[in-house]
C-alpha cells in the first residue's frame, strides 16, 4: 500500500491564523489608594490595536 498523501500536502492544506495573542496589563487605583492590576490575553490582528483595547475590572 502506497501513501495517499505526502507530508507537504498535509502542511499546505492548513490555514494559518494571522492574529496574535498579547497580554494587556492595566493598572488602576483602588478605593484604599493602592494600585491594582488586571491582566488579560487578547487576540489582535495588528500590534497597533493594543492602544485601542479597553479592559475593565
Amino acid at each position: 500500500m502506497a501513501k495517499q498523501q505526502a507530508f507537504g500536502d498535509k502542511a499546505k492544506g492548513k490555514v494559518k491564523d494571522t492574529s496574535m495573542n498579547v497580554k494587556v496589563i492595566k493598572g488602576f487605583r483602588s478605593e484604599t489608594g493602592s494600585v491594582k492590576f488586571v491582566s488579560r490575553f487578547v487576540k489582535v490582528k495588528d500590534i497597533a490595536e493594543v492602544d485601542k483595547i479597553d479592559i475593565s475590572k
